[in-house]
């Protein structure tokens, strides 16, 4: 099975958030993995899943190590 690619309308559903918010993600260096294939960006779905469990936190006081 091949891994599905997203373009950011579809990757922002994915995530709930926006086409905006994924742009200044990109712009800052945080977010989600990206592909760019021309003036095109791709979100990999695999790793739209793994940045979201990356993202999961047991309480408001855990740090990232």
């Amino acid at each position: 099975m091949t891994n599905e690619l997203l373009n950011p309308s579809a990757a922002a559903e994915y995530l709930g958030s926006t086409q905006s918010t994924l742009s200044k993600w990109r712009m800052s260096g945080s977010g989600p993995a990206y592909i760019k294939v021309g003036h095109q960006v791709r979100y990999a779905r695999t790793d739209l899943e793994a940045w979201v469990a990356s993202c999961r936190r047991e309480s408001t006081s855990h740090n990232a190590a």
